[in-house]
């Protein structure tokens, strides 16, 4: 092992989307920007900031439009990748409206999952994202894809491979430039990693892949390592671990953000990001939830009063 490390990886920041839509309080406007804001200053390139939902399905986004025109006025929004989390058209028409410079769709390998999160089957969610993404060229905004459920689904157990390396070809073409693949219920383990990964990079490069785990079981940062062998260099995480695991209840969900870097930058691989501003955003927003970290980092940087 280690023979292939990479000089760099980049971190894709998903605590105030991913993270805070699955957490049960709801924080004001100003927390959140606030929250962005510390993300910034740590260095950390590509945030990902809302999602465009209905209110009664995501209470935790009902302020979407609000938070993206004060993100628009920051210093920072022509130099960091600040994507936003679109479900259909009509969330599309508010994000261009918003003006957005990313955004993000989302589909699964399993149609069961599918069906229970969206209410449409594979091929439902790829037509339903075509004027979507449609729209989104048009008005020159860049398009990242998600897919769920490739390592294992709650409903169905294990995925197709199959199914992945078609969606990914789907949504290559449809024009995501980068696609983060998601071990959503947390049951990934690195022989899986790699044999997956295998498959991926005999037909895409690193620079189009993301990968995304949940440390539900505890295997994320093994997981991570697996896919830095592999080649992988792009890393979705959640500061401090925000976010629960829905469909694991009582589980950890997101791989906490310091936890990775910290990993990272002690094997030599540079993140960019400073660990001390890292974890100060860390902290500010914990205490605005009023909650205790899952990050084994971030529970030993509080422990030692900085």
């Amino acid at each position: 092992m280690f023979n292939k490390l990479p000089k760099n990886a980049r971190i894709i920041e998903v605590g105030p989307r991913d993270g805070l839509q699955n957490e049960k309080v709801i924080l004001n406007c100003a927390q959140k920007e606030k929250f962005i804001d510390m993300l910034s200053e740590a260095g950390l390139k590509t945030i990902e900031v809302t999602s465009f939902v209905r209110e009664d399905k995501i209470p935790q986004m009902a302020d979407a439009v609000e938070l993206y025109s004060l993100i628009k006025s920051k210093d920072y929004f022509d130099s960091v990748h600040l994507p936003t989390l679109v479900p259909n058209l009509k969330g599309m028409e508010i994000a261009v409206k918003s003006g957005v410079s990313e955004i993000a769709i989302f589909t699964s390998t399993s149609n069961t999952f599918n069906q229970k999160n969206i209410n449409a089957t594979i091929e439902e969610s790829i037509e339903r994202f075509r004027p979507v993404v449609k729209m989104a060229k048009e008005n020159g905004i860049k398009v990242r894809g998600y897919i769920s459920t490739v390592f294992g689904c709650p409903y169905e157990g294990e995925t197709s491979t199959e199914t992945l390396m078609y969606l990914l070809k789907t949504l290559k073409e449809m024009g995501c430039y980068e696609i983060s693949l998601g071990d959503t219920i947390g049951v990934a383990n690195p022989l899986q990693v790699k044999t997956i990964l295998e498959s991926v990079f005999k037909e895409y490069s690193s620079d189009e892949i993301a990968m995304h785990f949940h440390d539900t079981r505890g295997l994320a940062l093994a997981n991570i390592l697996a896919s830095l062998e592999m080649g992988a260099t792009n890393f979705d995480s959640s500061a401090a671990g925000l976010g629960g695991c829905p469909y694991a209840k009582g589980a950890t969900g997101n791989v906490a953000t310091e936890d990775v870097v910290y990993m990272l930058e002690s094997m030599g691989v540079s993140t960019g990001v400073d660990m001390k501003k890292l974890s100060e955003a860390s902290e500010y927003i914990l205490s605005c939830l009023n909650k205790k970290t899952v990050s084994k980092y971030l529970t030993a940087y509080l422990a030692s009063g900085k």
